[in-house]
């Protein structure tokens, strides 16, 4: 899939500006491509030593992404739509910094369905130039109108049920700004030291998540560095998600 205008928009912004890495701990890093970063062969342990004590909370969503994540209402992957009804899912986050990107589906005329992720949010133009011919845009529940684009969030994360790194790809904007803020109290400046347990109560409409911390699983800590080094060294990258791409393998 070729990148859109906006993903290549923002790799000029990236380099002019000399964005730091995703570890740097630096404010409102956007992750547009996927770019070789230094530091990813280091494990979680490394990662805290190297990098600078955090003496203040970082928001977990970028600022030029506020306004997007307050707004409106199995494999590889943690999906909070596919937790059963009444339970839960408990996770450590392996980066505090996510992927931000903007998404909606197109389907194709034999039914396929298929994501289509950019960097900034969207014209029509954009979306109509990046699904081309093959694929058209998802209409709404009622069928009257396309179907809107969503803010997202990706992240991987451990996921002790599956005892495996997954992506967790968040677009309910009650669990964002849940994230969000909890990344900005004092207590939990380091969001990497913390479990979260994610709960889902209802079905369809009706659905209601919800999202809290716990202490770190005793005895839990080399489990996730053993799976977090060994997804990276089979060439784990969360931004092949903006090229259509799988984060847990290589092209």
């Amino acid at each position: 899939m070729k990148l859109t205008r906006s993903i290549c928009y923002s790799v000029v912004v990236e380099f002019l500006f000399n964005t730091p890495g995703r570890f740097s701990g630096s404010q409102g890093f956007f992750h547009s491509i996927a770019v070789a970063n230094p530091l990813r062969p280091a494990t979680l342990l490394e990662h805290r030593a190297t990098r600078p004590q955090q003496t203040h909370p970082m928001p977990f969503i970028s600022d030029r992404n506020k306004s997007a994540a307050a707004s409106g209402g199995g494999g590889g992957y943690l999906n909070p739509s596919k937790i059963k009804s009444g339970s839960n899912a408990r996770f450590a986050l392996l980066d505090d910094q996510p992927l931000e990107f903007f998404e909606c589906w197109g389907e194709a005329s034999d039914g396929k369905a298929k994501p289509f992720r950019f960097a900034e949010d969207p014209s029509p133009e954009d979306i109509q130039e990046e699904m081309g011919d093959e694929y058209t845009r998802r209409l709404n529940r009622e069928g009257n109108a396309p179907d809107k684009v969503k803010f997202a969030v990706a992240v991987p994360v451990y996921n002790y049920e599956t005892e495996s790194v997954q992506v967790m790809q968040l677009s309910q904007k009650s669990l964002i700004n849940e994230l969000d803020a909890i990344s900005q109290m004092e207590d939990y400046a380091d969001l990497l030291a913390w479990d979260f347990v994610m709960g889902k109560e209802g079905v369809g409409l009706e659905t209601k998540y919800s999202l809290r911390t716990a202490p770190r699983k005793k005895g839990a800590q080399g489990d996730i560095e053993a799976a977090w080094t060994e997804a990276r060294s089979a060439g784990f990258d969360i931004d092949r998600l903006l090229t259509g791409g799988n984060p847990h393998k290589p092209e």
